[in-house]
């Protein structure tokens, strides 16, 4: 597993319509709403040999109320 975080730029109010959606599909590890130019911060594990990029376009930025995205990829945790 390939684990990613994602922030999430919502459009206004949609910050919770999106973080159910998010917990309804059952493929985030953990879900933050954050400060700052995004509105939630999530950790999610990408199953090994799947396209990182496809896996949150097909899993993720379908959801309705997300303006912008910006995915982080991880190397090695200390």
């Amino acid at each position: 597993m390939n684990c990613v975080f994602v922030q999430l730029q919502c459009h206004p109010g949609k910050a919770y319509a999106v973080a159910d959606a998010l917990y309804e599909r059952e493929i985030i590890s953990e879900l933050y709403s954050t400060s700052g130019e995004f509105d939630l911060l999530m950790k999610i594990y990408v199953p090994k040999g799947e396209d990182i990029g496809k896996y949150i376009h097909d899993n993720v930025l379908d959801i309705s109320g997300i303006a912008r995205s910006l995915t982080t990829m991880t190397f090695t945790a200390f």
